[in-house]
Formats: C-alpha cells, structure tokens, sequence
C-alpha cells in the first residue's frame, strides 16, 4: 500500500492523529519535525536560530527525497511548512495519498498559544496575526498537495482517524 501522508498547519493535530491512525491500522508512524531532530541532535527552533529557515527547508526536502526511495505502507506526519515547496508537493504526490487536515484559525489559535516558544514561525508574533497571515500563504499549497481534505473541527484524533479509515476505505 502507499504511504497515508498528513499535511496542515502548526496545532492541527497531523502528530497526534498520525499515532491514532498507526494504532487503528498497525502501520508504522513517520513524524518528519521528530526524523529531523533526531538526525540533526537538535531541536526545530535550534536549527532556524543556527542555520535559518532556508536550511531547515532543506533538510525536509532532503527527507522526502529518502523518504520516497524505499518507504512503504507507514503514515507520515509533515512539517506544517513542508507543502510549500513545488518540489516537495511532487515528491509528496508520488510518495502516497495526501490528507489535509484542516482547521480554521481559531481552533489553531487556542492550540498554538501553549508553547510558541518552540515554534520559530510563531515566536516573537503576534499569535492571531500571524496565523492568518501564514494560513493565507499556504491555503493554496495545502490544497493543492492535498488528494483528501478533512475538516477537523473539534473531533478528537481518534475521531479524526475514523473518518479518514472511512474517507480511504482503509
């Protein structure tokens, strides 16, 4: 089977929903944020304040390219920023089926106020400006990665795993 793959912005859930399908289906849970750091032996914020946001992007290219070569029937978890890119959008596309969980700035909102300190895009922000200024940026690349669009709104994850097992037949 292909790869199930979670996008959405920073809060959405694409994590924790990520181990509630894994637990429902049995297939292995790849979280890219986590496969960075562990590769790296630092922490996100650690990596934009040494190297910048260009390098980090980067690195997230370079793991979907390893990604692509040899990985099979898991779920994986992106990077809220990941989709951006035109070429990580083809990897992704190639790499298995796209799930966009999608949220509206308000429920983001009220789960992005608990540790923006460990969110380089967020910290040092007004957090509701810039939200929706990141939101308005990335809506079309969400969209346009996406195969499947689930709108989270205050379901649970394994809810949300539900309705993506029912979505994808799986």
């Amino acid at each position: 089977m292909k790869n199930l793959i979670l996008e959405g912005f920073m809060g959405c859930g694409k994590s924790r929903i990520a181990r509630a399908l894994g637990d429902d289906t049995g297939m292995e849970v790849i979280d890219t944020d986590a496969l960075i750091e562990k590769e790296q032996k630092k922490q996100i914020s650690d990596i934009f304040a040494a190297e910048g946001e260009e390098a980090f992007r980067n690195m997230e290219t370079a793991l979907l390219r390893d990604l692509l070569k040899d990985t099979k029937n898991c779920i994986i978890s992106l990077g809220g920023g990941m989709p951006v890119r035109e070429e990580n959008r083809r990897i992704l596309k190639e790499l298995g089926t796209v799930v966009y969980l999608k949220a509206d700035r308000d429920t983001l909102v009220g789960r992005l106020e608990r540790g923006v300190e460990k969110r380089p895009m967020l910290s040092g922000h007004d957090l509701e400006k810039r939200v929706e200024e990141l939101l308005a940026a990335r809506k079309d690349f969400y969209d346009d990665a996406a195969d499947v669009i689930i709108d989270i709104g205050e379901d649970d994850p394994d809810t949300i795993s539900l309705r993506i097992r029912k979505e994808l037949g799986l």
